[in-house]
């Protein structure tokens, strides 16, 4: 490949020594869960309507999440790349590599928009909902989906600005959305100050205004945080070496989000077939377990970045050191917190429903992500580490291995089959997670990852360490 000089000294210091983990994690936990929050409001208002609502609500999120997912991929990809090339100090090539990331987005984002529009309630249907339920969650369903681009568009630049370290500015914005979602929600749900109580439609509403305002402000911090500056004839420059790149990393980790969507989305319909009250039981106890998972996804895409830039300098040893300890620190961190949560589950469900029955069930599942929350940390972590350094394939093989020979047929067998219901469904997940989770980790030992960078630093690492600060 072609190497364009970077626009800083190779003298100065590198740029991965620059980021600690904290500092580059703590904003993306609580953007991470500021971003689970958009749903779990809608979920926690509606639920003040009744729990058909929230189920259908619940379901057509999940749909939602999915093609979330996989907006993700280009995100993921263009993450690592623009990751590898700061690391490398070659950023004008960074800048590049994320203006056509956008464009690729922004693109797939209209085309899913069109999709969810036409064909929403199709898949709606293939979930055995309720006919009520689907009318309430197909009208949803069309409002986000309709303007679902804007949160494809949202994604890449987003990754982008974590990508060079400053996660604090993703942070700010997802708190602005939230509070003003939030807010929207108050009014048009509830019909609060003489506005129309729209309930479901006024969530969906409330939703596609707060994102719109967000986009508006990460596009401007985008050009504020790129290292060098973005051409218009950036988004439309079609380079095939780059294309390449984003691919590379963002078509496995595609196929592992959608092995993992779609055997979910088969799971919770065998979760209906055991009845509604383990529907909503189960969209309550998933959105408590997302927070669960924010821990571990915030210091896996810490440490994405911060090993990412360290691959692109060819600090192999280094980046090895940096994954091991936020394994450790994560899994500790996650066994305590959900230690503690476990201690509160019927009072955390209690904010959700009143459902005695969907409390006692849901109260057991939380009991038992004391145990599924620290295995799926390891995948979490670990993973996200193995495509910073470029190596993508490997996860989605073994994730599709593991989810559809053993998560699908298991949750079945244990769900529906043996009688244990909703919680034999949850000691599927647990048992997925763990496999996967020990197989990543032995991967990661191996090394073989080393050998899959994507690009090439400027200056050799021995030169970059010995520059002193500021030079």
């Amino acid at each position: 490949m072609t190497t364009i000089n970077s626009t800083n000294s190779t003298n100065s210091t590198p740029s991965w020594k620059k980021l600690s983990l904290y500092a580059v994690t703590w904003p993306i936990l609580i953007d991470s869960v500021l971003r689970m929050m958009l749903g779990t409001v809608d979920v926690l208002m509606l639920s003040r309507i009744s729990d058909m609502a929230t189920g259908a609500v619940g379901l057509a999120n999940e749909i939602v999440f999915f093609c979330i997912l996989m907006f993700g991929f280009v995100g993921i990809g263009t993450s690592v790349a623009v990751s590898q090339y700061i690391g490398a100090r070659r950023e004008q090539e960074a800048s590049r590599i994320s203006a056509l990331a956008i464009t690729i987005n922004l693109i797939f984002g209209i085309l899913v928009s069109i999709a969810l529009v036409g064909f929403g309630e199709s898949l709606l249907r293939l979930m055995n909902l309720s006919p009520a339920q689907i009318a309430m969650a197909s009208h949803y369903l069309k409002i986000i989906g309709g303007f679902i681009w804007i949160e494809a568009l949202s994604y890449a630049i987003s990754s982008i600005i974590r990508s060079t370290g400053q996660t604090k500015s993703v942070m700010f914005v997802t708190l602005g959305v939230n509070l003003i979602h939030i807010a929207g929600n108050y009014l048009l749900i509830f019909g609060h100050f003489g506005l129309p109580a729209w309930g479901v439609t006024g969530a969906a509403v409330s939703t596609v205004a707060s994102r719109l305002l967000g986009i508006v402000v990460l596009i401007f911090l985008l050009y504020r945080s790129i290292p060098a500056p973005i051409r218009i004839k950036d988004y439309v420059a079609w380079k095939g070496a780059y294309v390449k790149q984003i691919m590379s990393v963002g078509l496995p980790a595609a196929g592992e989000h959608l092995a993992w969507q779609s055997q979910y989305l088969m799971v919770v319909s065998f979760v209906n077939m055991i009845g509604v009250t383990a529907l909503n039981t189960h969209v309550y106890v998933m959105n408590v377990s997302n927070y669960f998972m924010a821990l571990a996804t915030a210091v896996g895409a810490g440490t994405e970045i911060i090993v990412g830039q360290m691959v692109g300098a060819g600090e192999m040893k280094a980046a090895y050191r940096r994954l091991m300890k936020s394994v450790r620190i994560s899994f500790f961190l996650t066994f305590v917190i959900v230690g503690i949560a476990s201690l509160f589950r019927h009072e955390i469900l209690g904010m959700f429903t009143q459902d005695k029955t969907i409390i006692a069930t849901g109260a057991g599942i939380l009991l038992l992500s004391v145990v599924l929350e620290p295995g799926r940390t390891f995948n979490i972590v670990i993973n996200n580490s193995l495509r910073a350094a470029g190596d993508a394939r490997f996860p989605v093989l073994m994730g599709v291995l593991s989810m559809w020979g053993i998560s699908v047929p298991l949750a079945y067998y244990l769900g529906v089959h043996s009688g244990f219901g909703l919680l034999g469904v949850w000691i599927a997940f647990a048992i997925d997670e763990w496999l996967r989770g020990i197989i990543m980790l032995l991967r990661w030992r191996s090394r073989a990852w080393e050998k899959k960078a994507l690009v090439k630093p400027l200056t050799v690492p021995e030169t970059a360490d010995a520059a002193p600060a500021g030079a």
